[in-house]
């Protein structure tokens, strides 16, 4: 088994100059005998409890995997931290920082007609940022009156791209359902519903002979996406006490939900691409003020100021909801938990349901 992500050599560098951002979009192996996760999680990496020089980057392969968390490294001697977050000052000349971030999305996202490249669409900012600069066929998921397959089609005839879609039914998800949690290995609500749009879409990639795809992953959090970062610190569901803060307390939650879904979407087939989550954009993000992120209520401004210069007002207007919610998995799921004899007023009735299908 080898490094995944990086050179040994880019690797190496960073942890002697504990350099947390190193140009990489994550990386996780063994370099000179010693375990190493990137700082965001970007690659998953395991290692056996009861002997932790037996490791591995799919934890089914293993009697009792533990996660190796992010932006550690372990060897003869344990774990160690040896990158944190970085916490740059905002910039204040807000021009810079949208060609700092405009510049890093170009270089990035660079034009491509290799084959084995999907694209997971939504129709929102994100993905419609990918599908214009990637040379790829999307792909959209949800039931059929479902947001974000309504979203994706008009996103994709004012890109002029080609896509599949993807219709969701309540034995799609009774199937998708053991698949995920043999995958994850969680069982809780919330990581069932997302993986499982994730998981059928990517499955249905693999099968047309796509081995990657592409998602906008990661962009909601360093961008301000959410609307507990934009409501800090009046949001009970953040501890922060302001909005690069609540931004920063969400990215640092990166980690736990970017390896649900990489062995969400390896087991369905595919290699999951996350651009907006490479270092160079993460660095540019990181390093803008709040007016950037949150003005007068819109979100991921400056996402959608840089946005310009490659997609339609139409889509950069667009506010899009959580994939959960608007491909209607978290509804129908509950529908079907419902329908199953689990009802509401049992606790964690969902989490129910689910554990009765695996």
């Amino acid at each position: 088994m080898t490094l995944a992500g990086a050179r040994a050599a880019t690797v190496r560098r960073a942890i002697d100059r504990r350099d947390p951002l190193p140009g990489t979009s994550g990386f996780a192996g063994a370099v000179d005998g010693r375990l190493v996760r990137d700082v965001l999680g970007r690659y998953p990496l395991f290692y056996e409890r009861t002997d932790p020089h037996v490791w591995a980057h799919d934890p089914g392969t293993l009697t009792e995997p533990q996660s190796l968390a992010a932006g550690h490294l372990r060897d003869e001697t344990g774990t160690q931290r040896v990158w944190s977050l970085p916490e740059p000052d905002p910039v204040s000349d807000h021009q810079h920082a949208l060609t700092e971030l405009r510049e890093a999305i170009a270089t990035t996202l660079v034009d491509t007609s290799e084959t084995g490249l999907a694209v997971a669409f939504s129709g929102g900012v994100d993905s419609a940022l990918l599908a214009a600069r990637l040379d790829a066929p999307l792909y959209a998921v949800g039931f059929p009156d479902s947001h974000d397959l309504q979203a994706a089609r008009s996103g994709a005839e004012l890109l002029d791209a080609e896509l599949t879609e993807i219709e969701l039914d309540h034995d799609t998800i009774r199937e998708a359902v053991p698949a995920v949690v043999e995958a994850t290995g969680r069982t809780n609500a919330m990581d069932v519903q997302i993986a499982i749009p994730l998981y059928v879409v990517a499955r249905r990639a693999a099968t047309d002979g796509f081995d990657r795809l592409a998602l906008g992953q990661g962009a909601d959090e360093l961008f301000g996406g959410y609307a507990k970062i934009a409501k800090a610190p009046d949001d009970p569901r953040v501890r922060a006490d302001t909005i690069r803060g609540a931004r920063r307390e969400l990215v640092r939650g990166l980690p736990e939900q970017l390896e649900r879904d990489v062995l969400t979407l390896r087991s369905a087939g595919v290699e999951p691409i996350t651009p907006l989550l490479a270092d160079r954009i993460v660095s540019a993000a990181l390093a803008l003020p709040e007016e950037l992120l949150v003005t007068d209520g819109q979100r991921k401004r400056a996402l959608r100021v840089v946005g310009r210069r490659w997609l339609p007002d139409e889509i950069l207007c667009r506010d899009k909801k959580a994939l959960q919610y608007g491909s209607l998995t978290a509804r129908e799921l509950d529908r079907l938990a419902r329908q199953a004899g689990f009802k509401r007023r049992m606790d964690d009735h969902v989490r129910k349901f689910i554990e009765s299908l695996t």
